[in-house]
This record gives structure tokens, sequence and C-alpha cells, in this order.
């Protein structure tokens, strides 16, 4: 056999280790040159590993979720030279050379094969346990009295379609639902539902089999920074309500005209707000070396956004976001959050961010606590907007309410200083036309 070991190269400045993020081969498959070979994971990049050679899978580092350190082998290949002229290494004392024939008994290693019998055991099982388990045990209706259900001979059932729709809701089949009138009433239902303890609907979902996921690749980096930053950082919470109703408006109005450009969202709004509010509250924007204890205020704003992607949670960075213009932060906002979904952003772009932004859109809930991420020491999250009730002056008008949570590390960051930089944002988003201008 002719050995080939693949080593895993430096895939970033000062990495010492990567994480096996998914395998694309297996011990015993043909692969060619230049054939992936294996997802790897650093930080927040993901690189994938290909085979400068074409051979047989002979040995595998690890499994997915191992941690594989930087010039280590990863991949052992078979490049199919000559057996007979390989160089011979010494055996250990009492070690014996394999032969052929001796390789010919040996079993073979690939595990797929019992794959499929370990399957078929665990269904046939189930079906077993399925004709086993006891039949469910009815109650004998009960009713107060003995007349057939709405008194009808035909076995049709007599019922206005509020009481139907409140039996489908519960579960109940009115043919088993007794009445002294001459159709199923409410009270009737209550009865049925008295006499049996609550409990008519067999229409439930089905238990699912518990399933163990490894958590690996991003999902185990949020979980570690997650853990990191809620250890290491005493958080404080601020809300403020927020008018969003002449926002609203003018983003209505701005779309209506937007000619080629990205449609407006309310997140390039705020993320203008923030920029411009952070010019006297420093402060917020800033980095904290809580090791070297250092605190860095940084001048240009480079705006993390929280993005949901299917691998987990990305925060790709919109740099000097203080000096764009709501169509500029639109526009990166879309390209940065297309590329976190795809795979495709870089390094770069998902690194460096001094404050973050996060939002669920309609979906947020009336308040949020965020998570600071580490190493910043402030983070808003968008709330959902809701119609509400105001008195405005005499009057009582409805207009458009929206919370924005900002949490801080309280090491960093006064109580004072948080609600201040929220007025000013106030101020900005309650006044478009001042938000607007230069």
């Amino acid at each position: 056999m002719a050995r080939y070991e693949f080593k895993l190269p430096d895939i970033g400045e000062g990495i010492a280790e990567a994480e096996i993020v998914a395998w694309h081969v297996k011990v015993g498959d043909r692969i060619e040159e230049d054939q992936q070979l294996a997802d790897m994971m650093t930080d927040k990049a993901t690189v994938e590993m290909e085979s400068p050679v074409a051979g047989t899978v002979v040995e595998l580092a690890g499994e997915v979720g191992d941690l594989v350190p930087i010039g280590s082998v990863l991949v052992v290949l078979d490049t199919g030279g000559d057996a007979a002229a390989a160089e011979e290494v010494p055996l250990a004392d009492g070690a014996v050379e394999p032969t052929a024939a001796m390789e010919e008994e040996l079993p073979t290693t690939d595990v797929e094969p019992t794959l499929e019998p370990v399957r078929a055991e665990r269904s046939a099982k189930r079906e077993v346990e399925v004709r086993e388990a006891p039949a469910m045990k009815q109650r004998p209706s009960t009713s107060l009295g003995t007349n057939e259900v709405g008194g009808s001979t035909d076995g049709k059932v007599l019922a206005s379609p509020a009481v139907r729709q409140r039996a489908r809701d519960l579960g109940i089949d009115l043919a088993h639902v007794r009445t002294n009138s001459d159709r199923i009433r409410h009270s009737d239902l209550d009865t049925y539902l008295l006499y049996n303890g609550g409990s008519v609907s067999g229409r439930g979902s089905a238990a699912r089999a518990d399933e163990a996921i490894k958590v690996v690749g991003l999902r185990r980096k949020i979980a570690e920074n997650m853990a990191e930053a809620k250890r290491r950082i005493p958080h404080f919470t601020l809300v403020e309500e927020f008018d969003v109703t002449a926002l609203e408006d003018t983003r209505a109005m701005m779309n209506r005209d937007r000619g080629d450009q990205p449609k407006l969202t309310l997140l390039p709004f705020l993320i203008a707000a923030m920029g411009k509010a952070i010019a006297d509250w420093p402060m917020l924007n800033a980095t904290f070396d809580d090791e070297g204890m250092v605190v860095t205020r940084h001048g240009a704003v480079h705006l993390g956004m929280a993005t949901q992607t299917p691998g987990g949670l990305m925060v790709p960075v919109i740099r000097n976001a203080q000096g764009m213009s709501v169509w500029q932060i639109a526009s990166e906002a879309v390209r940065l959050a297309e590329a976190a979904r795809t795979g495709k952003a870089t390094r770069d772009e998902l690194m460096g961010s001094t404050i973050t932004l996060s939002s669920l859109g309609p979906m947020g809930g009336i308040t949020s606590t965020p998570v600071i991420n580490r190493p910043e020491v402030a983070i808003i999250a968008v709330n959902k907007i809701e119609e509400k009730l105001v008195p405005v002056g005499d009057e009582i008008e409805v207009r458009k309410r929206m919370n924005l949570s900002l949490s801080c590390d309280h090491r960093v960051v006064d109580g004072w200083d948080a609600a201040s930089f929220l007025q000013a944002m106030k101020a900005l988003i309650e006044n478009p036309l001042r938000l607007l201008s230069a």
C-alpha cells in the first residue's frame, strides 16, 4: 500500500485547531483528486478540505465534533502503489506480518451494511409493541336520559353549528353523546366531559422517539459564546417605548418611490439612529478586554446584525454604519444577510463588530433581554410594533408603538448612560425629518 497522509493545513491566522463539521467520505471510499473530504470550522468560518491526490480512504482523524490540531493527519489514503515494492517497516517484537490470505479472512470494517438490520429490528419491535398494547378502554357514555342522539332513528346527529364546532375542537364524536332534547346542546357536551373525566380525544399527536443531537460546528460556537457572555458579563436591560407612527408613514412613502433601491424595512432607520445617537454616548460603542482590563471606545460604528441562518445565529458586520444613508444601510444589510444564510460570508464580514442589533421582526415579543455579543458592551433588541390607544392632547388616537430593549455591560456602562442613549435614539426615531437630515 502506498500510504499518503493528508495533514490539516493552517486555515486561519493564529488558529491552533479546527473542528470537524462534516465528513464527505468514509473508510473504503475511492476518491478522485480535488474531491471534497471534510468541512472544517474555526471560529465562525467553515473551510472545505479537498484531497490533493486520488486514492482509497484508509483512516479518518475522528468523528464529527472532534477537534483536530493544525498539522496533524486528517485523512490517510492508499494511492494504489505497488505493495511489494513499498518500503518495509520494522514490526514490533512478536508482531506478525499480515499475508494476503489473512487479509481475505479479516472481516470488513464498513459499518453501513449493519444499519439496515438494526433499523428493521427496531421497526419490527415497534410493530410488536403496537400490536401488544392494550386497547383503550372506553367508558360507557352517560346521559340524563335514554333517547338516542337528537331523537333521530336514522343515525343522523342533530346539533347547531356552534355545538358541532365545539365538539370538533374538543375531539368529541357526537355519535357518542346522548341528550334528553331533540338535538345535542352545549349542556350535553358538558355532561359528556364530566362523566369522561375531561379526557375525550384520542387524536393527540403520537409520541416521538427521543433524538440525541451532537452540538457541533456553528451551534457549538454559539453555545460557548452565549455561556461565556452570561458567565462573565453582568448584564442589565433597559426597555423604552417608542412611537413609530410617523416613521412608518415616512418609510411607506419612501418605498413607494424607491426605484431600483431595496425595499426599506424598519432596521435601516434604527441603525441610522444608533449611528447618530452614539456619537454623544461613545461608551456604548466599545469593547472590553476584561483580562487586560482595557475598554476601547471605537470611533466608527461597526454594527453587528444578528441574522438567523439554517446553521444557527450569525452576526455579519455593517462597517462604518455611522456614515451611511438608510438606502446604503438597507443595501448592505440585504447583501450581508444573504451571504450569511448561504454560507458565503467571509471571515472579515463576520468579525470586528462594536455594537449589535437583533430583531425578530413581526415575530418579536413585547420585550426581550438580549445577551451581549462579547467583547462588546451593548446590544439592542427590536420588539414588535403594536397599535395602541394613546392620549394625544385632549383626544385618544391609535398610534404605532414599539419597545426597544438595550442590554449593557454594567462594568462599563452606567444606567444613566444607557437611559440617555435610548432617549437620544427616541428623539430621532420619533422625528424622521431630523433622523434623515444631514
